[in-house]
């Protein structure tokens, strides 16, 4: 990421263009967008309420595993003691504005993860200290590095039996690829735990026991850790040094670097994406959140130090970008929708650029229509605060907007942009469902509708040959909370079926196709002629376009109506109407009429063309494939290993970790339903496990038929 510093960014008479209205109750420089990211169960929602409890946001810890936490406010996460939605609020730390956004864990809301990180500036890892880099640590890292969003890394529950914080910090090197450097020791592990040392200032720090660890207290560094903590300093310099020509100077002309220029070129460092800091605690015990708010401070960007927003004027597609200055135009994006039982419909906004008011116009490109702001909001989990204004930099709600949705961008009519929109993952599950009278029919389908806007990974459809409402999701723990929900929000009474797999095709060979489509509809004729090729893309490359014939042949105007002809084929398949991915589609000829060629006739004989040519390259029918991690004692590890054979899984890697046994498998979706009520039938309780996408294999021969009813 290329950092330009505010003093570089003046206007044509010199004077610096990040100008801030007075209204500001904290200047640009000082605000904070940040994400606490991590596998589920590592700690984020126990890290994020003392962050809450410590900057005086709350008077009182709540605890996830007693169903009180503040950022938990749904009932279905309190039950379940996880976090299902993220969670924004702003608290105050060092005269810092920090906007934090706590995400989920699991697999089945990974895009909670995916769009809290696209407005963000920065984010928080957090690892625990005895499992160290986990499944879903790497997928919500690989979020982060799509976004190059710069990030710490916290170590949680060194309190914990088994804690390792070298172990983990290799960890990140070799599993995450990441350029991790610790700048914090923990002094003692598991029951040792007593606090930890600080590489920048050298001091160790200890936590008061008796006031939730509110009072921080330096002393000198260990005796007996001195030596490590000597050696330890000295790399993290070397390896800030190697990416910041400042620090190296500075260490040429003298070793001892001092405590301001170290902070200075380490901040430098992370908001380009060359180090990330690691950090240590333990959030349960009340131990080293303090010091991460203070390098979030100190070493995370505020909207002033990551490159200006970029878009495209949506009349004319010339490229803009936008600084963070609250005198630019207003450029903002909706990343979530909610409904609120309060308010209604709840859309929540970054704002890049500009002042977003309370009773001001809005306009949306993607409708091109315009709306009044009713109201605005400060987000605190669940709690609203009404304020007249957003400034940039700034996250907030909006009240009412009927007209947005998840990724559409918030401009001026006169002075219009787009913003790059969120790519969201594919369901891969899906069930039935219905009202259990007629009179809970209506109130579904509104239920379905409002769930669907926010959700953009849960969707609704009715299936053709049935007549059936289809609810589709990214697991069964989705489906199951949209159940929950539906019947306690909305108060609507429904049946669901058993989950079903969300299968997909593709073609295993070359295949071509030809339709001719002639029919007189009214008093016109319309007329096409389409030949089409398709072939394999490569597995996960998703589906191209392509045309290789000429203007003369097919003229351009009917292009655009060949392409959605394609898509639409693409869409419903030949083998059991499921989509079509991975495949290559080229136009190769056809032929039009000057006088009765049309775009609806391409089109209709786009999509006979492309059937015909996929059923001639060999479709093959595929299904989802789950990665799981199971944590199992030895004794059990039999046991487990069988019952996966017996759901065709593929063994990728058992491996030791402290007193378990660790397996990764690859396992077909289908395979899978209920996995967690035998895990714990076969394990008496004692195993665990995680899940998430992996990629999309065919299905073997012997079981297609059966899949199909044939």
């Amino acid at each position: 990421m290329t950092v330009v510093s505010k003093d570089k960014r003046k206007d044509a008479n010199g004077s610096d263009s990040r100008r801030e209205a007075e209204g500001r109750a904290h200047p640009l420089a000082s605000v904070r967008n940040i994400g606490i990211i991590a596998h589920i169960d590592a700690g984020k929602t126990t890290t994020s309420e003392r962050i809450l409890y410590y900057s005086g946001k709350v008077h009182k810890i709540g605890e996830v595993h007693d169903g009180t936490a503040t950022m938990d406010w749904m009932i279905q996460e309190q039950e379940r003691g996880i976090t299902i939605t993220s969670a924004a609020t702003t608290c105050f730390w060092q005269d810092h504005q920090i906007n934090i956004i706590d995400t989920p864990g699991h697999v089945d809301f990974t895009v909670e993860v995916e769009r809290s990180l696209r407005v963000l500036d920065g984010a928080v890892g957090v690892l625990c200290a005895v499992g160290g880099v986990q499944p879903q640590s790497e997928t919500v890292w690989r979020q982060a590095n799509k976004y190059s969003v710069p990030r710490l890394a916290f170590v949680n529950k060194m309190d914990r039996m088994g804690a390792d914080f070298y172990n983990v910090v290799d960890q990140m090197q070799q599993k995450l690829k990441a350029p991790a450097v610790a700048i914090q020791l923990p002094i003692g592990a598991a029951e040792t735990f007593k606090g930890l040392i600080d590489l920048i200032s050298m001091k160790a720090m200890h936590f008061s026991e008796d006031d939730m660890g509110s009072k921080v207290e330096y002393v000198d560094i260990p005796a007996d850790m001195a030596a490590d903590a000597e050696a330890y300093r000295a790399e993290l310099i070397e390896k800030v040094a190697e990416v910041d020509e400042e620090l190296l100077e500075a260490y040429m002309d003298d070793a001892g670097v001092s405590e301001s220029a170290l902070i200075a070129a380490l901040r430098r460092a992370t908001i380009a994406n060359d180090i990330v800091p690691v950090l240590v605690g333990s959030s349960l015990k009340n131990k080293g959140v303090q010091p991460l708010l203070d390098a979030v401070v100190s070493l995370l960007p505020s909207p002033l130090d990551i490159p200006a927003v970029e878009g495209v004027n949506p009349k004319s597609e010339k490229e803009l970008s936008r600084e963070a200055s609250d005198f630019e135009p207003l450029t903002g994006l909706v990343f979530k929708m909610a409904t609120d039982k309060f308010v209604g419909k709840l859309a929540f906004v970054r704002v890049y650029a500009g002042q977003l008011k309370k009773g001001q116009n809005i306009y949306n490109p993607r409708t091109k229509k315009r709306e009044r702001i009713g109201r605005l909001l400060r987000l605190h989990a669940n709690h609203r605060e009404d304020i007249d204004v957003l400034y940039a930099g700034e996250i907030g709600g909006m009240v009412g907007q009927k007209l947005f949705t998840t990724g559409d961008t918030v401009c001026a009519e006169n002075d219009p942009i787009v913003l790059e929109n969120i790519e969201f993952p594919e369901p891969v599950i899906s069930m039935a469902i219905e009202p259990k009278s007629t009179a809970d029919k209506d109130a579904l389908v509104d239920a379905l509708k409002d769930l669907a806007e926010e959700d953009p990974t849960f969707r609704t459809s009715i299936h053709d040959e049935t007549g059936q409402t289809i609810i589709e999701g990214m697991g069964e723990l989705h489906l199951e909370i949209i159940r929950d929900r539906i019947l306690r929000e909305y108060k609507v009474q429904a049946n669901a079926g058993k989950p079903m797999v969300a299968y997909r095709e593709s073609v295993s060979a070359k295949g071509e196709g030809s339709f001719t489509f002639e029919r007189t509809i009214g008093d016109e004729n319309h007329f096409a002629a389409l030949t089409l090729a398709v072939e394999p893309n490569g597995a996960g490359a998703g589906n191209i376009i392509q045309f290789d014939v000429s203007g003369k042949i097919i003229p351009d105007e009917y292009r655009k109506g060949i392409e959605e002809g394609i898509a639409d084929a693409l869409l419903t398949g030949v083998l059991g109407n499921y989509a079509i991915i991975d495949t290559a589609v080229t136009v190769i000829g056809g032929q039009a009429h000057d006088m009765d060629s049309s775009e609806m006739a391409f089109r209709s004989a786009a999509v006979m063309a492309l059937r015909e040519a996929v059923v001639q390259a060999g479709p093959v029918l595929l299904e989802p494939i789950m990665l799981l991690e199971i944590e199992s004692p030895e004794e059990h590890l039999g046991d487990v290993m069988g019952d996966l054979n017996s759901r065709r899984g593929r063994i990728r890697e058992i491996k030791a970790s402290n007193d378990l046994q660790v397996v990764q498998a690859d396992v077909p979706l289908a395979e899978v339903f209920g996995y967690a009520t035998s895990l714990r039938s076969l394990t008496k309780g004692r195993a665990s496990y995680s899940m998430e996408p992996q990629a999309f294999d065919p299905v073997p021969s012997h079981m297609t038929d059966a899949i199909l009813n044939r």
